[in-house]
């Protein structure tokens, strides 16, 4: 039997820890139906990646992000419910790790939660699901182009973010003192890193290096599309994550905002520079590095510091995207640059301006601040974070693809080149994004099958893709031309 009767008086929720007992918890509605409104907002943002990730694509491979993003949403909800939220939450875990206390969610519902005390662990719960969701699908867009999706249900099950670092009170993060409020490091740093791992692994795409694979985005409109999901979703990424419906919360959104807005034009203004045309990709690109960047500072920096935050995600994401050139890895959709880069880049300058005053605008929260405040270990903290969450992600993400390359069935790669050629959502899938039409017919051959897609590809006969070649001196990052 739940314990909670409803106070009409103060128009809240009270927990009884037994049915005659006395109050052990008030749990506000506001605050319960604000978390619930975030989590649906959240909840949008996972199909925007999907989108968004699609449109950057060749049209070969569009839907496959597509439904990457609903498959992770579905496989994550189950591992989640499993033991995701008690590797994560349990109260009775180390500093690492959670233990199985909440296995299969047992007893997870009226108590108090391990986030705020002013909502149940229920709520909280399917909250936290959907940061648990986004991350991962987030790191396994790096498969674009050459990976095979049915071993991607396996990874995602097994890939567990490390949430219980920074948002559990047992976890060494939380312990520590660092501030992250929204998943600097357990969404962004974690599933850009990953990201890069993937893209090591599984090497370089069919073409890399010459101008078949310097196309411009497909559908710049999914671009877009995507970037209205996600700029939509984080106020509840952020804003919700106060857990409550104060100041706190709306502060989180301003700066959300703001950041988002002035690191899609910096972005815009870095790359007219070098076309001299105003591009929606780039726009979009630099709008999801100030949102990632925002991330962990949204619930401690004010307004002033959110535009430098934009300025500098908008920046350093932007010449970040020249790594794999520099290094030569094909990471086609620069998750590394702008979840990664733009996760560090939030983390650093979070330690530099969060502010205590700002923190308790939520009435509870007591931090020593950043160095605005002159508490200046905060900025030590902060480093150790990111190099602490980019490591472990990093080695642990090479360990889980090597594990699966050596079980059968499990390789994540795709077994053959006439695969890769014809595009995964043919060759894994047997559907398009777009229409039904055969490959024979958009190829113009009298043929079927791989094999003579193979040679018309040879022999630079009309593919699938038509021809939309980018600039190599110039254009946002994301449409794969090397600057």
């Amino acid at each position: 039997m739940v314990n909670v009767t409803y106070d009409p008086t103060s128009e809240s929720l009270q927990y009884h820890e037994t049915q005659d007992g006395p109050v052990a918890g008030v749990y506000n509605p506001g605050d319960i139906a604000w978390t619930l409104a975030s989590t649906a907002l959240v909840w949008i943002m996972i199909p925007g990646v999907g989108f968004f990730y699609s449109g950057l694509l060749r049209r070969k491979n569009a839907l496959s992000m597509i439904y990457l993003s609903m498959m992770t949403l579905a496989v994550v909800s189950f591992q989640w419910f499993f033991w995701g939220f008690s590797l994560a939450f349990s109260e009775t875990g180390n500093a690492y790790i959670g233990d199985l206390k909440y296995f299969g969610l047992k007893g997870v519902l009226q108590l108090p939660s391990i986030g705020s005390p002013r909502i149940p662990s229920i709520v909280f719960c399917v909250y936290q699901l959907m940061f648990a969701a986004i991350t991962p699908m987030i790191a396994i867009g790096a498969v674009a182009e050459r990976g095979r999706l049915g071993p991607l249900l396996v990874f995602v099950f097994v890939w567990n973010p490390i949430a219980c670092w920074t948002w559990n009170s047992n976890g060494w993060s939380f312990v520590l003192g660092g501030l992250d409020f929204a998943g600097g490091t357990p969404v962004h740093i974690s599933s850009g890193t990953a990201a890069l791992a993937i893209s090591i692994y599984l090497g370089k795409r069919r073409g890399y290096g010459t101008e078949r694979l310097a196309y411009k985005p497909h559908n710049t409109s999914y671009v877009i599309l995507g970037t209205v999901f996600l700029w939509f979703g984080w106020f509840g990424f952020n804003g919700g994550s106060a857990l409550a419906a104060n100041l706190r919360a709306a502060q989180a959104c301003i700066v959300t905002n703001l950041a988002a807005s002035v690191g899609g034009l910096t972005w815009m203004f870095w790359d007219y520079r070098l076309e001299r045309k105003w591009s929606a990709v780039g726009f979009c690109s630099g709008a999801i590095a100030g949102l990632v960047a925002i991330t962990p500072g949204s619930g401690f920096v004010g307004a002033p510091a959110a535009v430098l935050f934009g300025v500098m995600a908008g920046t350093i994401c932007n010449f970040a995207t020249q790594l794999k050139f520099l290094f030569h890895y094909d990471d086609c959709l620069d998750i590394f640059a702008s979840h990664a880069i733009g996760g560090i880049v939030g983390n650093v300058l979070t330690g530099l301006f969060a502010q205590s005053s700002v923190a308790y605008f939520d009435g509870i929260t007591v931090i020593s601040g950043g160095w605005l405040d002159h508490h200046y270990v905060q900025l030590g903290y902060q480093v150790a974070d990111s190099v602490a969450g980019l490591s472990y992600s990093f080695v642990m993400t090479t360990i889980i693809l090597w594990v699966m390359h050596f079980i059968p069935g499990l390789r994540l790669r795709l077994s053959n080149e006439e695969a890769e050629i014809i595009g995964i959502d043919d060759a894994e899938m047997g559907e398009f994004a777009y229409d039904y039409v055969g490959i024979d017919a958009e190829l113009g051959t009298g043929g079927s099958g791989a094999t003579e897609t193979f040679s018309a590809y040879q022999g630079g006969m009309t593919t699938r893709e038509p021809e939309h070649v980018a600039s190599k001196t110039g254009g946002s990052s994301t449409e794969n031309a090397e600057k």
